[in-house]
């Protein structure tokens, strides 16, 4: 390998997905695993095979679909979970095991081990999933509170013991970039056979400075980073895929470095990430944010018009945005709807199209220019689980007197019910009205109104997150009138609920460590 070349290790699908609420369906995964394999992404962590039933064929459909990238499970370390994380992976043309274990003061707390006896277990484990597999990572969880002998005593072992990559996670976000460099900088000088396999960073946001440490574990030597879409993960994130990526692409005079992905596709697949994890990328979010190529003030639009990269260091087009926005509208035939769509990175077959294109005249008629902003929302608003629930129509009377009502139709099952109900407002009143045509014990966690676009015509984009029994499902939908936008929004959330009652399986119960705490 390129010795300047550095891997990209994607966890979208398993510490992005630890976000209390960002759980995927089994589809959803798989089609986010065909998108990072399809843009260039070398290994995809595609979850954690014994978590859950769920997780397990999760992984092994992604291993058996993959087309490129190496598919790795995680995995805590003994030898229950390394079976059957192998299980899982060895379909994949390209399989590797990912074991850890928590190294600091603070984690060696938890399983009750000595640091000899963590020593033996770390031998012990790395040596079984080489075994089974040529390719294993071994990560030191909490690596950057860990004490220096210790962690350059682990990772020596289970080096000898066949790691082929080793992994230093700032699990809690607590290093800094000189810190980040150094630590890894120093492992390969210091331990024996360190170059004789790639040492990897994995960080976590906690202080805002997961990118900046990622990098500067690259220029200590580093040579796989691992990351996510949109720089999703427990609780402030992981390193952004998109960010290091295009950091290294932008400035290769200070970092000459690189990567095999395609940059071109990186908005797509974080609009698809945020669609089905439920997590809206922030405005001001660096290089996929919906501001990132926005230019208000005078001075700097006057800087664009003559010269674009008086302020700004990278084109749209680099990250897969098209360089001109012309809307759409009523008069506006299928071939162009189509055209627009692929450029915005939707492939649809005709019958599909059609769907689309009944759903775009009715939007057209109510807004007088359907912007790309408009489309993707349009899109998304489609995507769902089975229609257990369906709104057929809603009426919504409010206002400062008298009761705020909710007249409601819905199909349920097959059967349409009609009822009225009050509440707090007119959203209040419409998800009350919900729930008595379909009595359920779901906790609203989060509920969350934007603007596709700016008028008073724009279309209401709203997320609804629901809670049973430890279950968590996100719905989303889009229309021009926010109420019925809320009411399809928490009937999706609804649905998928419903899905995952009869069809996922619950998770294993696991002794010890919980997997949430994985690196």
């Amino acid at each position: 390998m390129d010795k300047n070349r550095v891997l990209i290790f994607d966890t979208t699908l398993r510490d992005g997905e630890q976000s209390p609420g960002a759980t995927m369906t089994h589809e959803e995964k798989l089609e986010i695993a065909e998108m990072l394999d399809d843009m260039g992404v070398d290994i995809i962590e595609a979850g954690f095979p014994i978590a859950s039933e769920g997780d397990f064929r999760a992984v092994t459909e992604i291993a058996k679909r993959s087309e490129n990238a190496t598919i790795c499970g995680l995995s805590r370390a003994n030898f229950k979970d390394i079976d059957r994380c192998w299980e899982a992976v060895k379909h994949a043309k390209s399989p590797r095991i990912h074991t850890f274990i928590g190294t600091s003061p603070l984690h060696r707390d938890i399983p009750g081990l000595t640091m000899d006896e963590m020593a033996e277990r770390i031998h012990d484990c790395v040596t079984h999933a080489r075994n089974l597999t040529e390719n294993v990572q071994w990560s030191s969880m909490d690596a950057t509170r860990t004490e220096w002998d210790f962690l350059k005593r682990t990772v020596d072992i289970a080096i000898k013991a066949g790691a082929t990559t080793i992994n230093i996670p700032d699990t809690v976000g607590y290093t800094e970039p000189v810190e980040s460099a150094d630590l890894i900088r120093r492992l390969i000088e210091e331990v024996d056979g360190a170059d004789t396999v790639v040492f990897s960073t994995h960080c976590h946001n906690d202080l805002g400075m997961a990118t900046a440490n990622s990098l500067a574990a690259v220029a200590g030597g580093a040579r796989q980073i691992e990351c996510t879409i949109n720089g999703l993960g427990e609780r402030a994130g992981n390193t952004a895929l998109e960010e290091v990526v295009m950091a290294m692409k932008v400035r290769q005079d200070i970092m000459p470095y690189g990567s095999r992905i395609d940059t071109t596709k990186i908005m797509n697949i974080s609009r698809r990430v945020a669609a089905v994890s439920g997590f809206n990328v922030q405005f001001n979010k660096a290089i996929v944010g919906k501001n990132a190529f926005a230019h208000e003030s005078g001075i700097h639009q006057d800087g664009m018009l003559k010269n674009r990269e008086t302020f700004e260091v990278m084109r749209p087009e680099d990250v897969g945005l098209s360089g001109t926005s012309l809307p759409l509208g009523k008069h506006s035939g299928r071939a162009a709807l189509r055209d627009k769509l692929e450029k915005l990175g939707f492939d649809l077959g005709d019958n599909e199209l059609m769907d689309v294109f009944v759903r775009f005249k009715d939007l057209a008629d109510r807004k007088k220019e359907v912007h790309d902003d408009d489309l993707i929302a349009l899109m998304r608003s489609n995507e769902g689980e089975e229609d257990h629930l369906k709104l057929i129509s809603l009426k919504v009377v409010c206002g400062t007197d008298g009761p705020q009502t909710a007249d409601m139709v819905m199909n349920v099952d097959g059967a349409e019910k009609t009822v009225t109900a009050t509440g707090d407002g007119p959203v209040d009143a419409t998800f009350n009205a919900v729930k008595e045509l379909f009595p359920h014990g779901a906790r609203l966690q989060l509920y969350q109104v934007s603007a596709v676009t700016e008028g008073t015509d724009a279309q209401a984009t709203v997320s609804a997150r629901l809670e049973e029994d430890g279950r968590i499902a996100t719905g989303q939908s889009a229309d021009t009138d926010t109420v019925v936008a809320s009411a399809k929004a928490y009937i999706n959330a609804l649905n998928r609920l419903i899905v995952r009652r009869t069809k996922s399986a619950p998770g294993a119960d696991i002794k010890g460590v919980s997997y949430k705490d994985a690196t």
